[in-house]
C-alpha cells in the first residue's frame, strides 16, 4: 500500500526520545515540555508558547481564553476541519460560514466581510493544504475593525505571508502536531500568543488549574489537555527538520506537477503559489472536474493499492452542526464543491518517484475511460 502520508522519524528523534526515556521524567510536567515550548516560541515568533495534547484542544483553550461573551459571532471558513467547528460551539459562541478561493482552496478577506455582522467579535483564519490565507489584509482589517483574528496554521509549519511566519498573527495562535505535519509528535499541538495575561491563563486551562497555594483546591474546572515529556522531546527534534520535509514535499508537488499537465481538461492540480505565499504542499491535493468521479477513483485507486483522502466536508452541511445552527440559504459554491470533487494524494519521504509515476498513470487510465 502507498500511503497517503508516513512520518519521517530520523536516528537524531529516536535518539532525542530514549534520551527522555532514560531520564524518567516524561509527564506533562517534565523540563522538556518547557524547553520545547520555548523553541515553539522562538520558530514562530511569539513570546509564548503553551504546547497541548492536539490541535483540537489548542483551538478550544485558544478561543476560551479570549472570554467572548455567549452566542458571539466568529466566521471561519466552511473548508476546513471540524476541529474548528467544535471549539468555536463547545466555547457557546456561534459560527459563521464564509466561502474560499476555488483556487487556492483558503479563505480571502472578501470571503469575510460578506458575512461580518454587527455581533461578529472574531475571525479564525485558517491556513488550508499549503497555502495561506490573505493574512496581512485580514489581520489589517481586524485591527481596524476591533475584532479579534484567531490563527489555525495548523497546516502552515514553516509558511511565510509577506516576510511574516505563519503562526505569529493574530491575538493567539494554533498549531497541530498530527502525525501527517511537517513537524510531529505523534498527537499534540501548541497555542501561541505574545500575551503574557493569554499565556499565564492557557498554562493553567491545560493543567486542572492546580492552585499556588493548595494546589488541590481549584478555582475553575478545567482540563488536563497536557503534550507528555516524550511527545515534547520527538518535537524538539522534528523542529530541526523542518525545512528538508518542505523541501522534499516541493521537489516532489513539481514532479506531480509536470505529470497531471499532461491531463488539465480532467484535474485541477494545486497552485504553486498565490499572491501571498508559496506552497509548501503539506498535502498535494486534486480536483476531478467531472462532478460525480471522486468516490469511484478513489476506490479504483484503492484497488491498486494507493491510499488517498477526501478533501474536508463542508462545515455548514456536517451532521454534527446543531439544528440551530442549520440553514437552507447558506450556499457557498466554491467550498461545496472542492468538497464533492477534490482529493489528496500520497506524498512526503516513503513516496518514491516511480510510484508518482505509478499513480498518476492510474489516474489518468481512469479518468480518460470515463
Amino acid at each position: 500500500m502507498i500511503r497517503v502520508f508516513e512520518p519521517t522519524i530520523t536516528f537524531k528523534d529516536k535518539f532525542s526520545v530514549l534520551k527522555n526515556l532514560y531520564s524518567t521524567s516524561i509527564s506533562g510536567n517534565s523540563p522538556v515540555i518547557n524547553s520545547f515550548e520555548q523553541k515553539l516560541a522562538d520558530n514562530f515568533d511569539r513570546k509564548y508558547s503553551v504546547a497541548t495534547s492536539n490541535g483540537s484542544t489548542a483551538l478550544e483553550v485558544a478561543i476560551a481564553s479570549l472570554n467572548l461573551k455567549k452566542d458571539s459571532e466568529v466566521v471561519v471558513p466552511s473548508f476546513t476541519i471540524i476541529s474548528c467547528l467544535s471549539a468555536i460551539i463547545r466555547n457557546n459562541l456561534k459560527p459563521v460560514f464564509c466561502d474560499v478561493d476555488p483556487n487556492s482552496w483558503n479563505m480571502r478577506l472578501e470571503d469575510i466581510t460578506k458575512v461580518i455582522t454587527e455581533n461578529t467579535k472574531a475571525v479564525l483564519m485558517v491556513h488550508t493544504y499549503g497555502l495561506t490565507a490573505e493574512a496581512v489584509k485580514i489581520q489589517n482589517f481586524c485591527s481596524q475593525n476591533e475584532i479579534i483574528l484567531i490563527e489555525d496554521a495548523a497546516e502552515a509549519h514553516g509558511q511565510i505571508v509577506d516576510n511574516k511566519k505563519c503562526g505569529s498573527f493574530g491575538k493567539v495562535s494554533t498549531l497541530s502536531f498530527y502525525a501527517n505535519k511537517h513537524v510531529t509528535t505523534g498527537e499534540g499541538g501548541a497555542v501561541l500568543t505574545d500575551s503574557k495575561e493569554i499565556y499565564l491563563k492557557i498554562k493553567k486551562m491545560v493543567n486542572l488549574d492546580f492552585g499556588d497555594e493548595n494546589r488541590f483546591n481549584h478555582e475553575h474546572l478545567y482540563w488536563n489537555f497536557r503534550m507528555s515529556g516524550l511527545q515534547a522531546s520527538l518535537g524538539l527534534s522534528q523542529i530541526n527538520n523542518l525545512r528538508k520535509t518542505i523541501d522534499k514535499k516541493i521537489n516532489q508537488a513539481k514532479v506531480y506537477d509536470e505529470y497531471f499537465s499532461k491531463i488539465g481538461e480532467h484535474v485541477q492540480i494545486p497552485l504553486t503559489k498565490n499572491e501571498f505565499s508559496k506552497n509548501h504542499y503539506w498535502v498535494y491535493g486534486i480536483v476531478i472536474k467531472k462532478e460525480g468521479l471522486r468516490d469511484k477513483l478513489m476506490q479504483y485507486l484503492l484497488e491498486s493499492n494507493i491510499q488517498t483522502r477526501q478533501f474536508f466536508w463542508p462545515l455548514h452541511l456536517q451532521k454534527s452542526l446543531p439544528e440551530n445552527l442549520k440553514s437552507k440559504n447558506v450556499i457557498l459554491k466554491n467550498t461545496e464543491y472542492i468538497g464533492r470533487n477534490g482529493l489528496y494524494l500520497p506524498i512526503g519521504r516513503h513516496v518514491r518517484d516511480k510510484q508518482q509515476k505509478f499513480i498518476y498513470e492510474k489516474i489518468r487510465i481512469f479518468l480518460e475511460s470515463n
